[in-house]
């Protein structure tokens, strides 16, 4: 009897193990991030917190890695983005040093790869090694993450300069998915550029021209609140546009700046959030913020309302009157 007609005789998931024997090693650690606690958030929120630190808008401004010319993101610094979510990953997991490769996870070297274009170039170093390949794309927010064994097969024939590899495309379904459709907590500035490139460029202008001491970054914070009520903003975000040290401060000081125009800003203490759900608006955890203009309704008033101060305001619409907003104190001084 043939192999062909042997194989005919054998379930799928068996002739799959004909054709391809199982890599014992591979699959083993591939259990092992199976079995770790939030495994998706987990790696979703390492490639966000690499991202966000070379970016470094605390001191560029900078929120697009894509974005060509004055104020790019240059090569190196791409080169190293791979270097960080290596370094982050490895702390985020508690993994040891490999013998030769950069992890050690169940008793298995296991070298990291990362790319942010569509393959994953690899060195020669690594022929015969487990791989976990990681990707991001900032702008779909779509990553993934996998494990394969490195063999010539694999790989396109084509070299770099320095006899790099890429994956090939066919190639790819060999992958051992850990995560195949993850989705990348948010870039705020990135995404409102995406859909609203004027309202952004408001919230950086907002300083323009201005020549007081240390205030241009106050402006843009106040014009970011006041641009996106009703959203939630993050320390990222906040940071990025203040261009300051204490830029969460930039953030606490807008309540007073705004509450003329009639809007709050809702941060994570007490009572804070309460007021937040109230409104029916997102609620700020510790590190985010949630702005909101305010009116006064009556008891017939069938929209959301959050009492304040013995109150009742709902969020603003055409037609309310215009009212300076309630101070509304919270259980302890925030900090940054």
């Amino acid at each position: 009897m043939t192999q062909e007609s042997l194989m005919l005789d054998l379930p799928a998931q068996r002739q799959a193990e004909v054709i391809e024997p199982r890599d014992v090693e591979l699959e083993k650690v591939h259990s092992w991030f199976l079995a770790q606690k939030d495994y998706e958030q987990r790696f979703g929120a390492i490639f966000r917190k690499s991202i966000d630190e070379v970016l470094d808008g605390q001191r560029t401004g900078r929120y697009d890695l894509y974005k060509a010319g004055q104020g790019r993101v240059e090569k190196t610094e791409k080169t190293y983005l791979g270097t960080k979510v290596e370094i982050v990953a490895r702390e985020e997991f508690d993994l040891g040093y490999g013998k030769s490769m950069d992890y050690a996870i169940s008793g298995t070297d296991v070298d990291a790869k990362w790319t942010m274009r569509d393959t994953w170039t690899i060195p020669k170093e690594a022929m015969g090694h487990i791989c976990l390949v990681m990707h991001a794309d900032d702008r779909t927010r779509h990553f993934e993450v996998g494990l394969v064994r490195i063999t010539s097969e694999l790989l396109n024939l084509g070299k770099n300069g320095d006899g790099k590899r890429t994956v090939s495309a066919p190639q790819k379904k060999r992958i051992r998915w850990i995560v195949e459709n993850g989705t990348l907590p948010r870039n705020f500035l990135l995404n409102l550029e995406k859909r609203d490139p004027e309202k952004l460029a408001d919230i950086f202008g907002a300083s323009a021209g201005y020549r007081g001491s240390g205030n241009g970054g106050q402006r843009r914070v106040n014009s970011l609140f006041e641009s996106v009520p009703g959203e939630l903003v993050d320390r990222t975000t906040v940071v990025t546009v203040a261009r300051q040290d204490d830029g969460p401060k930039r953030a606490r000081d807008a309540r007073k700046h705004l509450r003329s125009k009639g809007f709050v800003v809702l941060g994570h203490l007490q009572p804070h959030p309460r007021i937040a759900a109230d409104l029916g608006l997102p609620v700020p955890d510790k590190g985010s913020w949630v702005s909101a203009r305010l009116a006064p309704i009556d008891d017939a008033d069938v929209r959301a309302a959050a009492v304040i101060g013995g109150h009742r305001y709902g969020l603003w619409r055409e037609g309310d009157v215009c009212v300076q907003a309630p101070d509304i104190p919270t259980k302890r001084a925030e900090s940054s």
